[in-house]
């Protein structure tokens, strides 16, 4: 009779710890998986069509989460149950990052991490952090193969008639001296933070850059080739075509009157 009790109590105990392991993991894992995508909790519960106050309740272990619920997580990090259920995602991040990279992969097309114009502040402490490249909404285009490739959303008119809004698929350029004078690039630098502009260097100071704005309005500038952290080489430019901004001929040449006229003076100065 004791060894049985002492069996229901082993099983029972077993059982009680299986669900307090599955219960801990899946909280915490919730936390994590939300904080790896840079959410607040109000839009992580929008996403699981919940609300926020119950989702704090899962992440403070108050409750525990429905199975409904963890499957639209499932869906949204492409896990199963039993990993979220079980296994402490935290401690097995290069296993996580590795099964998306792999998932990336198997398409055939390069995945093209993209930018939106609010996650700039985010991309600039992060660019260099390939988990936080990996949790990048991506897409790919037929045209496209090999290399590496990354978009970004540009807002504000300084490089009209590309409109404001335009997503600009780059080119990765590993060395500032890959640079070709009065072609467009991504810019990231410390300074400036993300922009899009043409780029002209000088024969005399090769360890600064000159960016020009498309539309003459805007006056060009100077950095610091240092102060640079990547250049992507504009490849395709995808806007709506409701986007699209048509200017009269008189001003486009106008434009382009105004444009040698910079480009002029600037290399007079640089040589």
């Amino acid at each position: 009779m004791l060894k049985k009790i002492s069996f229901a109590l082993a099983k029972f105990s077993i059982l009680q710890l299986n669900k307090l392991a599955r219960h801990v993991n899946c909280q915490s894992n919730l936390k994590y998986l939300r904080k790896l995508r840079g959410w607040t909790q109000e839009e992580f519960a929008q996403k699981l069509r919940i609300k926020r106050s119950l989702l704090g309740a899962y992440e403070e272990e108050r409750a525990e989460p429905r199975i409904d619920v963890l499957e639209v997580v499932c869906d949204i990090f492409k896990l199963t149950l039993d990993e979220i259920l079980r296994k402490d995602l935290s401690d097995n991040k290069g296993n996580y990052i590795a099964k998306r990279r792999a998932l990336k992969l198997a398409g055939g097309r390069p995945d093209i991490p993209f930018v939106p114009f609010k996650a700039a502040a985010g991309y600039l402490a992060g660019y260099a952090d390939p988990e936080f490249i990996d949790e990048l909404n991506t897409f790919t285009l037929p045209m496209l193969s090999g290399g590496n490739y990354r978009a970004f959303e540009i807002v504000g008119d300084s490089m009209m008639p590309t409109p404001s809004g335009s997503v600009i698929v780059g080119e990765k350029i590993e060395s500032v001296d890959e640079l070709k004078n009065n072609l467009t690039y991504i810019v990231v630098s410390r300074n400036e933070g993300i922009v899009y502009k043409r780029i002209l260097k000088g024969n005399r100071t090769k360890n600064k850059l000159t960016l020009i704005s498309d539309n003459p309005a805007y006056k060009p500038y100077v950095i610091n080739a240092e102060d640079i952290m990547e250049v992507w080489e504009a490849q395709y430019i995808i806007a709506k075509a409701t986007q699209q901004q048509r200017w009269d001929v008189d001003h486009l040449a106008n434009v382009v009157s105004s444009l040698h006229q910079q480009v002029s003076i600037l290399k007079k100065r640089m040589n």
